[in-house]
């Protein structure tokens, strides 16, 4: 569906930049291009940009391995993510952080997590913060189905609970932790265990970003009322492997193919053009100025130079 008020162009182009960019990242990796491992979200990008786009530009977000989506997102600079995977001095971290350790704190990113189930406490810690200086803001913590299992999702849901504190907690079920399927791994449904901290928990389709954006939007505006944290499952599927080198023998290409017909980036575009927000035309030129950009933000990094010693 559409969001009546949204700019589609702008979350299309969004949409489109995350999917491209995971997509030649792992090419750059495929090609030995790029050392170390990566963790993409094709697949998730609805996620991302409808939880992003119902905050405000202060609000903070703590985010997984599974992050350049979010990043991308919150306003992060696709130039400064890919220099960083290719190690450069321009990169987030200079080049020595990688994938999994970035973050930009003048847009309320306050970083990925290599830790499974790691930016939980730290999401409570910013709203803690937020609420002793009175500044409105709320804090979102994206995490996936396996960090649901971790003893830091209980904690950071009961200590928010206890304090009524401004957090949106964001699991992101792409059905899979690392090769094990999701209705083996977690006991019932994710989003009913925020009835055992007394706040609510709401399940959403995760590849339906104006859905994603109605339930963050609503959670946010409880959080800033003083009411407290929400859990929101987001139900979505990750096209890619679980990391680098990933064959997927795990699940069949029959279930990949069914996740393929809801792809949310397809469906958003679809939505758009029969709402008439976006013609034929105005999609096509999104697609060329996205291929531009991720072709320019390759191009910065390769440029770029590596950090002095």
């Amino acid at each position: 569906m559409m969001h009546p008020d949204w700019p589609a162009a702008r979350v299309l182009h969004t949409m489109l930049l995350i999917r491209r960019l995971e997509e030649r990242v792992d090419a750059l990796f495929a090609a030995g291009e790029l050392r170390g491992t990566s963790h993409l979200s094709a697949g998730q990008e609805a996620t991302a940009v409808g939880a992003c786009a119902a905050l405000r530009a202060d609000d903070y977000v703590t985010s997984n391995h599974r992050g350049h989506g979010h990043f991308l997102a919150k306003g992060g600079d696709a130039r400064r993510i890919m220099a960083e995977l290719f190690g450069k001095a321009t990169g987030y971290s200079q080049g020595k952080g990688g994938t999994q350790h970035m973050a930009d704190f003048s847009i309320g990113f306050l970083g990925m997590n290599g830790i499974t189930g790691g930016m939980l406490p730290i999401a409570v810690g910013a709203a803690f913060s937020a609420r002793y200086r009175g500044t409105g803001q709320v804090a979102l913590a994206f995490f996936g189905d396996g960090a649901s299992n971790q003893g830091t999702f209980h904690e950071a849901l009961n200590m928010a609970a206890i304090w009524r504190l401004p957090a949106v907690f964001l699991c992101e079920n792409n059905c899979y932790a690392m090769s094990s399927p999701a209705c083996c791994m977690v006991s019932g449904n994710i989003a009913n265990r925020a009835a055992g901290y007394g706040i609510p928990g709401v399940t959403v389709d995760g590849n339906d970003v104006a859905a994603v954006h109605v339930a963050v939007a609503e959670a946010a505006a409880r959080a800033r009322a003083g009411d407290g944290p929400t859990l929101v499952e987001a139900l979505t599927y990750r096209i890619l492997g679980h990391s680098r080198g990933d064959l997927r023998v795990y699940r069949t290409r029959e279930e990949e193919a069914e996740w393929a017909a809801r792809d949310p980036i397809a469906r958003f575009a679809d939505a758009a053009r029969t709402a008439g927000a976006l013609s034929p035309s105005d999609i096509a030129a999104i697609e060329s100025a996205v291929d531009a950009e991720v072709a320019a933000a390759e191009a910065f990094a390769r440029e770029s130079p590596f950090l002095a010693m």
